[in-house]
């Protein structure tokens, strides 16, 4: 028997992901789209009559959108980046009553590139020096960018020092990154870039997918990959 589909609520749905997530999710049989929220609209309305939320709105909403989570017993999917060390511990605090699905990028080839960067510095070791350039369309407001800093910090757990990362902002620039790591005689780089915000958009979908029926905790994109 046909399973019925997943309801969302997509937070943030007037901006640039939201409005990607939307047109995803209407070609998607697997998912019926229950309530939109932007500014200004009730987030715990919308949360009541669904299954999962997607947020890609402002970090400034992270708290509402946590208590409503936590009164109707939803799980998120958390797209937003430039979270304060207070809202970092909101997330962990409501993960241990729901599943939250937190990601500073949504595309299955970033988190390779998480993966393979975590590899390759193993395996390069102390002789190659790391780097990270990043480049984004210049409406983006976090500087650098939560994917950077996201290969900034695999790198710091393995070298213990701070990760040099390059931000430029210019265009329409979907969004760029590149590892390098340049050693004696050689350099390696490492580099995803994004064409279309659907890859993210997907990416958040399948995550939504995935949360659905799972134990509280605090989940990464490489989780629901199996990576």
């Amino acid at each position: 028997m046909k399973s019925a589909p997943i309801r969302l609520t997509i937070i943030g749905a007037a901006g640039r992901m939201g409005k990607s997530v939307v047109d995803v999710a209407q070609n998607d049989p697997e998912i019926q789209i229950a309530a939109l929220c932007d500014l200004g609209d009730s987030i715990e309305s919308g949360l009541k009559n669904s299954d999962v939320a997607i947020d890609f709105s402002q970090a400034e909403s992270l708290e509402e959108i946590c208590r409503a989570a936590l009164h109707h017993r939803k799980p998120l999917v958390i797209g937003t980046t430039g979270h304060s060390q207070r809202q970092r511990e909101i997330l962990e605090e409501t993960g241990r009553s729901v599943a939250i699905v937190l990601a500073s990028n949504f595309s299955v080839g970033v988190n390779v590139l998480f993966w393979l960067t975590r590899k390759t510095a193993e395996l390069l070791g102390s002789d190659f020096d790391p780097e990270i350039i990043e480049t984004h369309h210049k409406m983006k407001k976090d500087s650098p960018s939560g994917t950077a800093k996201s290969l900034g910090e695999i790198l710091n757990t393995l070298r213990n020092s701070e990760i040099s990362i390059q931000s430029i902002r210019e265009g329409e620039v979907v969004g760029e990154h590149t590892v390098i790591f340049a050693g004696p005689g050689e350099r390696l780089e490492l580099t995803h870039r994004a064409a279309d915000r659907a890859i993210f958009a997907a990416g958040a979908l399948r995550a939504a997918k995935w949360i659905i029926n799972k134990a509280a905790g605090l989940y990464s994109m490489q989780d629901v990959l199996g990576l």
